[in-house]
């Protein structure tokens, strides 16, 4: 038998991890894309805009995918509260880090963007009735440090940015712990259905409230729709790498996305790489990969 074919002479058998890491790569590639777009766009529109026209976007892809499939039977009514919480969660974490890719080196919204597990961790306690283990509260204290290092809270003054990447790390993990509760109960159709819907309400009320709000323009136009489609892949790529292979695989491959935006800072507007930007997002990458070893060992124990 030819190695890596089957016995009926069927195309080889893909390695899953193979796909999972390409899975990634598409990931890093579009989390990159919308925070480029997102610079590029940051002097036309203000951040409630950006997410109305982005949800606005996801609500063109959503609904079509959903009719195509035949899967309205499985977008419910149930849980409106839940996914209204979970959504003004997602809406204020990604609001929150459109305003820092505007004003920060994309290299530290990144490191801080990576805080948002250790959050998630802080929060399943009271949110999930999920105990915090010694691994867990070691990583918490790792990337407590980290946060320390690239902040440098106490040797220069917090940036606005600095301070909005932090905030859309926390927003990043509420949205995380209440879509885990929402996952027990609805569908993914539905989860995206009323993330898309509620968002775009929740932009263009706020984006038009002050009756100032500026349209699309030919310039702004094509940066929206990119915002709006790298958005969406992001997730599904990095939800198909998910099916493919343990996160003890796929978050190492994640973390790749801090170098390759500070490479992308640096070539596109001349961003300078502060060291205490790699060494704090050392840290924050450190802890990130011993609460998932820590979780690993946990999921190993109970099936054994």
């Amino acid at each position: 038998m030819i190695d890596g074919a089957n016995e009926q002479g069927l195309a080889p058998t893909v390695n899953p991890i193979l796909s999972a890491s390409l899975w990634m790569l598409g990931a890093i590639a579009c989390f990159t894309t919308m925070a480029v777009a997102g610079r590029e766009v940051s002097l036309d529109h203000d951040t409630f805009e950006l997410m109305f026209y982005r949800s606005c976007v996801g609500i063109v892809i959503v609904v079509s995918v959903i009719s195509a499939r035949g899967l309205w039977g499985s977008v419910g009514r149930r849980q409106l509260g839940l996914h209204f919480v979970r959504n003004v969660s997602h809406f204020t974490g990604q609001n929150l880090w459109f305003y820092a890719v505007g004003v920060i080196p994309l290299a530290q919204v990144f490191a801080l963007e990576f805080t948002s597990p250790l959050w998630v961790l802080a929060m399943s306690p009271i949110f999930l009735a999920e105990r915090i283990t010694a691994p867990r509260a070691l990583a918490a204290f790792v990337g407590f440090l980290g946060i320390l290092v690239v902040t440098r809270p106490f040797s220069v003054q917090l940036e606005p940015g600095v301070l909005a990447a932090l905030g859309a790390a926390i927003g990043f993990a509420g949205s995380a712990v209440f879509t885990r509760k929402l996952t027990r109960t609805q569908s993914l159709a539905s989860i995206l259905f009323y993330l898309t819907t509620m968002q775009a309400v929740f932009g263009l009320t706020l984006a038009a409230i002050d009756g100032d709000m500026a349209l699309p323009s030919a310039t702004s136009a094509p940066w929206l729709v990119i915002i709006g489609f790298a958005g969406l892949a992001a997730h599904f790529c990095l939800t198909s790498a998910l099916k493919l292979a343990p996160a003890t695989v796929i978050m190492p491959i994640d973390f790749a996305r801090l170098p390759v935006i500070a490479l992308i800072g640096w070539l596109l507007y001349q961003e300078r790489l502060e060291l205490a930007v790699v060494l704090g997002g050392a840290l924050i990458l450190t802890a990130n990969w011993i609460n998932i070893r820590a979780s690993v060992r946990e999921a190993r124990a109970r099936v054994g």
